[in-house]
């Protein structure tokens, strides 16, 4: 494995994340079984191993792929296909209920690193965000201006002071990408970040996310919207009822979802 991976180095085919037959399920409490229903009480007593109470939603069945390295890899499917989840799980929040994930250096989700605190400024939320994400003082201290001019949030006013909690979603929103943008990933998994803000931040953004490619992470992105994907990525991931239903090069797979969906 070692020799083939060196063999492969020159044309960058190295694995960044394995996800084998990957199943997440997620354990629901107090779900509803009927108005006085005797078949659902029956039903509970009969299913072995079932917690009373409990409903099991089966959000990701069986995924199975290899990223790699320099890739930026979408993710489409319909609401609710378990396109989040498999962030999630990728990034080591939830646990597989059956297979593996395995990931080559530190999985970071748009987000969760960047952990932003409604009660301080938008200033202090770079610090604590850089931090989160393992960057020096000094580094966040060299970069500090380029985050807060990339995010856009001063544009009309000084609104790095103020505290992250008058801000729009889609202020905090970029505020967070623009944070996780600042570092080089090993792999960053961005979740509709580029659904926020003007056509201007999207770009700015799409035009990161390839030379974070170059850079020689992998870069995972959930959108609604087609076109961020094919402007950003190189695969696309096509996910439906937790379903792997197809893995290829973005113009084929939006083509035959552009098909699914009618649109």
């Amino acid at each position: 494995m070692a020799e083939q991976n060196a063999e492969r180095t020159d044309d960058a085919r190295i694995p960044t994340v394995i996800a084998d037959d990957l199943h997440i399920v997620y354990r629901v409490n107090g779900a509803k079984t009927g108005k006085g229903s005797a078949t659902a009480a029956l039903s509970r007593i009969v299913k072995r191993g079932e917690e009373r109470g409990v409903r099991k939603v089966h959000a990701v069945r069986g995924v199975s792929f290899v990223a790699y390295r320099g890739e930026a890899i979408g993710l489409i499917g319909s609401n609710g296909s378990g396109k989040s989840t498999l962030l999630r799980a990728i990034a080591g929040l939830l646990p597989a209920e059956r297979g593996k994930v395995y990931t080559d250096g530190q999985p970071s989700l748009l987000g969760v690193n960047a952990a932003l605190m409604n009660d301080l400024t938008g200033e202090r939320n770079v610090i604590l965000g850089g931090l989160a994400m393992g960057m020096s003082r000094e580094e966040i201290k060299d970069r500090y201006q380029d985050i807060v001019d990339f995010s856009g949030i001063n544009e009309k006013g000084d609104f790095i002071t103020l505290p992250m909690r008058t801000y729009s979603s889609g202020m905090a929103a970029r505020l967070r990408f623009s944070i996780a943008a600042a570092k080089d990933h090993d792999v960053l998994m961005i979740d509709e970040a580029l659904a926020t803000g003007d056509r201007k931040f999207q770009k700015r953004s799409e035009d990161r996310i390839r030379e974070l490619r170059k850079e020689a992470g992998t870069v995972f992105l959930v959108s609604h919207n087609n076109k961020s994907i094919r402007d950003t990525c190189n695969r696309v991931l096509w996910l439906e009822r937790g379903e792997l239903r197809m893995d290829g090069p973005t113009d084929e797979v939006l083509k035959e979802y552009e098909k699914f969906t009618g649109k």
